[in-house]
């Protein structure tokens, strides 16, 4: 059940009238009537043929005019309140205690008061009403309503919880707004398919991804189509900005402009400008290829070598989140943030939108009370940066095995970000990263399908001798490694740990480093971790070639390469 308070105080009682008692903007109302109000005796056009609506604002009016010239320039409150999709449809009995029981709790009108603010409920729909006051108490002084969008979310849980409804999550007032009614329905008349509030939302923060400073802001927000209006001082200083859709127009014909901060608290430019005081750190401080020393230089594009820094960055964010302070953690989730809205960017076709479902859910899930502008997030940044700045990746071959390692970072990184927020109460922010998680499993399930039937199809085809030795190192060094060996992932992690063998690691040490990178308790599925963890760590492809048809034949096993052989300690350990 979610109450709507409007953040600023009408001053068009009749006008509010007509709107509830009308047809609505599209017909959807539907018999308009009262079903409380602050005597039971209010005159109801939609019930009493013989009252009318101008009747009905002189009641509600009564106190305001008696003020005469000192009545207040805003004195019109306006609360909808709406049930969730899939709730029961209430009674107006039910409604009416809704009703009661908000502007009690609001200070409207408390129970037993008998100066408090005149009020209707008007019902024109199954799963909503919509409150109306006015705000000048029958002793004529202001009601004292400060707090009243907290009040009422606050009764709303309880009415939740007593009734049997579906219990919504305590907002904080960090949310970002919502699309108006209007919006919606200006969206679907001109055959959009979602709100330009909505669009432009996501444009700005992809805009904001990994930049450097507020001109290339700037620039990437023209580069991205948009309309730039900026807000300057007297004095000649940058206050703030607004964006706009060239296309969408008002009905003068001019473009409807969005401050930023309307679009999200967090995209105003004095927040911006605090993300960004501490910079971008270099590219080159992430884990590299490798070529400068010399070191096998790894297969895939240059957007598979920034998705696998962006996985090793998101890794590092990950311990952060679990050991660092709450400024440090709240730093994580917003860089972790950026990488997804850069990751959506460059999507592919099959995954774009579970990505673009993930990153609107985790940016909710990144934003709280917890300030995180002097926390240190430049590497996760940064990788956000590269993705941008590195081409698109398709899903198959290299580019689709290191997707799939990237996102399965991004899986166990949602779900550390949930547990991180509901261990803070903030209930919003952790159902938030609940379905970032999600969207993000169905994008791996996409993506990593391939690569790790190709990896499963190597696994079976290694002698038993091998296969049994490696699940004797997975027993030993893996959190659950007894249920590991049995898990459908576990030829992939054969394979792998064969792989890495033959390129000269010890296998036993890459779990075990593996498995310390970070908690593995939180995972869907253990092996399908390590697979990539250890895949990363010594640097093999993430896309094996399919295996010969023909299974090896069985017969004594070569012992495990030494170190010395192919690389040594230095090489295999990333750089720092």
């Amino acid at each position: 059940m979610v109450p709507d308070i409007g953040k600023k105080q009408g001053t068009n009682a009749y006008g509010l009238l007509a709107y509830l008692y009308g047809p609505g903007k599209r017909d959807e109302h539907v018999d308009p009537h009262i079903v409380a109000s602050w005597d039971n005796y209010a005159p109801d056009p939609g019930r009493d043929p013989h009252a009318n609506l101008k009747q009905l604002e002189s009641a509600l009016m009564l106190r305001v005019n008696q003020l005469g010239s000192r009545k207040p320039k805003r004195f019109v409150w306006h609360c909808p309140v709406r049930a969730d999709p899939g709730d029961r449809h209430l009674s107006d009995e039910e409604w009416a205690e809704v009703a009661r029981r908000i502007v009690h709790a609001t200070g409207i009108a408390k129970d037993g008061d008998p100066d408090g603010c005149r009020w209707i409920a008007v019902r024109h729909a199954d799963d909503h009403i919509h409150i109306m006051a006015t705000t000048v108490r029958g002793n004529l002084t202001r009601a004292r309503i400060n707090g009243d969008a907290y009040r009422a979310q606050a009764e709303c849980r309880k009415i939740e919880k007593e009734w049997g409804l579906r219990q919504l999550k305590e907002g904080d007032g960090t949310a970002a707004k919502r699309p108006t009614s209007a919006e919606l329905y200006k969206a679907e008349r001109l055959g959009r398919a979602e709100p330009v509030r909505l669009e432009l939302r996501d444009k700005v923060r992809q805009a904001v991804a990994g930049v450097k400073d507020e001109e290339e802001f700037f620039e990437r927000l023209k580069a991205g189509g948009l309309l730039v209006k900026r807000r300057i001082a007297p004095s000649g200083d940058l206050l703030g900005y607004s964006v706009a859709d060239p296309l969408d127009r008002n009905a003068a014909g001019e473009p409807v402009y969005f401050p930023g901060s309307k679009l999200a608290p967090d995209l105003s430019l004095p927040r911006i400008r605090k993300r960004l005081a501490g910079g971008a750190a270099d590219t080159t401080a992430l884990d590299d290829d490798g070529a400068a020393d010399g070191i096998r230089r790894l297969p895939g594009s240059r957007a598979a070598l920034a998705r696998r820094h962006a996985a090793a960055a998101i890794d590092e964010a990950g311990r952060v989140l679990e050991s660092g302070n709450d400024e440090e953690g709240a730093a994580q989730l917003v860089g972790v943030s950026e990488v997804l809205d850069a990751l959506v960017v460059k999507a592919p076709a099959d995954t774009r939108a579970q990505l673009r479902a993930a990153a609107r859910a985790f940016e909710r899930a990144a934003r709280s009370h917890v300030r995180a502008e002097r926390a240190d997030n430049r590497v996760v940044r940064s990788a956000a940066r590269e993705l941008l700045f590195s081409g698109f990746a398709t899903s198959r071959g290299e580019d689709g095995g290191v997707t799939a390692m990237l996102l399965c970072t991004l899986v166990l990184f949602a779900i550390a970000a949930a547990r991180w927020n509901s261990a803070r109460g903030h209930a919003q922010q952790a159902e938030a990263a609940r379905v970032a998680a999600a969207q993000l499993r169905e994008a791996y399930a996409t993506v990593a399908a391939r690569p790790m039937a190709q990896m499963a199809a190597r696994g079976r085809s290694l002698p038993e001798a091998v296969r049994e030795r490696h699940a004797v190192l997975v027993r030993e060094h893996v959190h659950r490694g007894e249920q590991a060996v049995e898990d459908e992932g576990w030829d992939a992690l054969a394979a792998t740990l064969a792989e890495a063998e033959a390129a000269g690691y010890d296998p036993g040490e890459l779990l075990q480093r593996a498995r310390e990178q970070r908690e593995l308790g939180s995972a869907d599925s253990v092996t399908a971790v390590m697979v990539w963890r250890v895949r990363r760590l010594a640097k093999l492809s993430a896309a094996p070639p399919a295996p010969a048809l023909s299974r090896p034949a069985t017969g004594p096993v070569p012992p495990p390469a030494t170190a010395s052989a192919h690389v040594s300690e230095a090489a295999r350990r990333p750089r720092r």
